[in-house]
């Protein structure tokens, strides 16, 4: 998860790509690079631990764009896909 906020954060696309589970991966990641990022807070985090298969952590990311502040609330779904974790899926909390 963490990897993920930083690829944001830095426009990396290929890892975004490369850390997305091919059955839900979008034809084309929308980065736009007047986004500020401010910081992620992990509320928490359900399985996903050595011996799992899924796992799904809730957190809150704040951005800014065009000097107005905004926040992602989000359960994030992972799961093991060629023996490394995966983005599956997420959905808004808010």
């Amino acid at each position: 998860m963490r990897s993920r906020y930083t690829a944001f954060v830095m426009q990396d696309e290929n890892y975004l790509r490369h850390s997305w589970h091919p059955d839900t991966r979008p034809k084309t990641i929308h980065l736009n690079e007047d986004t500020q990022w401010l910081g992620l807070k992990i509320k928490s985090i359900f399985a996903g631990k050595k011996d799992d298969e899924t796992g799904e952590v809730e957190f809150i990311a704040r951005s800014k764009f065009n000097g107005k502040a905004s926040r992602l609330h989000e359960t994030s779904r992972f799961s093991r896909f060629q023996k490394r974790w995966v983005y599956l899926d997420g959905y808004f909390m808010e």
